[in-house]
């Protein structure tokens, strides 16, 4: 479509194209946008851990990990899944946390995940 108008431009001779004529080029059609997903995994057993990598290191997905099956089959296998989830992340600069007992988030760079820290208690005064 724009490539067409440049051929037709460039195709036609000095003489037809005048100084009122002018081309008009667009980028902002022709760009395809990616969307985030989100996308739910259920860690069953330790080999689940290689979907959610290749899921985070494509860059455009949130993944949340339900680790309640393989914590209750084996806490190793699931302290290695998550390490390696965690070491993943920290090479793409992304996030990972734990929400709840069950629940694991890993983003990519462009998403931060707010952790909110304890409220500091003030130190009570003695008068």
């Amino acid at each position: 479509m724009v490539f067409d108008k440049i051929r037709r431009a460039f195709s036609d001779s000095a003489s037809d194209f005048g100084s009122d004529d002018y081309l008009e080029i667009d980028f902002g059609k022709e760009k395809s946008e990616k969307k985030i997903l989100v996308k739910l995994f259920v860690l069953k057993q330790y080999d689940d851990v290689n979907n959610i990598l290749n899921a985070l290191r494509e860059g455009y997905t949130i993944a949340i990990i339900d680790i309640k099956v393989l914590k209750q089959k084996d806490s190793i296998e699931l302290k290695r899944a998550v390490s390696k989830v965690k070491k993943t992340i920290e090479a793409l600069d992304g996030n990972i946390a734990g929400f709840g007992e069950n629940i694991v988030i890993a983003t990519p760079s462009f998403a931060h995940i707010h952790k909110e820290s304890e409220p500091v208690k003030k130190k009570e005064l003695d008068y």
